[in-house]
């Protein structure tokens, strides 16, 4: 995505489908699904659903960041991501552990509720947006997650829960519902 011509659309329709298929996860999966390890890290499925849930739930903060760096000098921004990948290591720890006392805290009854309402904020935020904002950029800390770039636009957020979504989906091990 780029900060020109946004299709908001489509940006809806991905929400709109990762949504969907997070509640058919969740409604399709039994206990034992839950409980069961997944496929490339080391949470449960349980717990890689809450990770998947909190993917969309950081843009918030996210979007606040970026309106904020996004208006500063380059520079700003730059010396922020370097920070931010210095402290990789504690980001890497706090990822792991938030997921473990987050799906047990939720459990499969919110974390269906909490995705429904993450998403309708974000579909308000998307249409509240000027179509100038879009192009609005700063750096990322790219040790941090793989679908962070060096230099991210408000049109990249919005696109890139989907992508971390995407990406998890295939690492579950759900007996019902792949």
């Amino acid at each position: 995505m780029n900060g020109s011509a946004v299709d908001r659309e489509a940006v809806h329709e991905e929400m709109e489908r990762a949504r969907a298929t997070f509640h058919q996860l969740l409604d399709n999966a039994i206990d034992a699904d839950l409980r069961r390890p997944t496929d490339g890290t080391r949470w449960t499925n349980e717990q890689l659903l809450f990770h998947m849930l909190f993917g969309y739930i950081l843009i918030r903060p996210l979007l606040v960041l970026l309106r904020a760096f996004g208006r500063l000098p380059r520079g700003a921004g730059q010396i922020f991501a370097r920070l931010l990948n210095a402290a990789t290591k504690p980001f890497d720890a706090v990822n792991y552990l938030g997921p473990l006392g987050g799906a047990k805290v939720l459990g499969r009854r919110r974390m269906g509720s909490a995705f429904d309402r993450v998403i309708a904020d974000l579909h308000r935020r998307l249409d509240a947006e000027q179509e100038s904002d879009f192009a609005l950029s700063m750096h990322y800390p790219t040790r941090w997650d793989p679908y962070f770039r060096d230099v991210m636009t408000i049109a990249d957020l919005y696109h890139y829960p989907t992508q971390h979504f995407d990406f998890h989906c295939r690492q579950l091990t759900l007996t019902a519902g792949r």
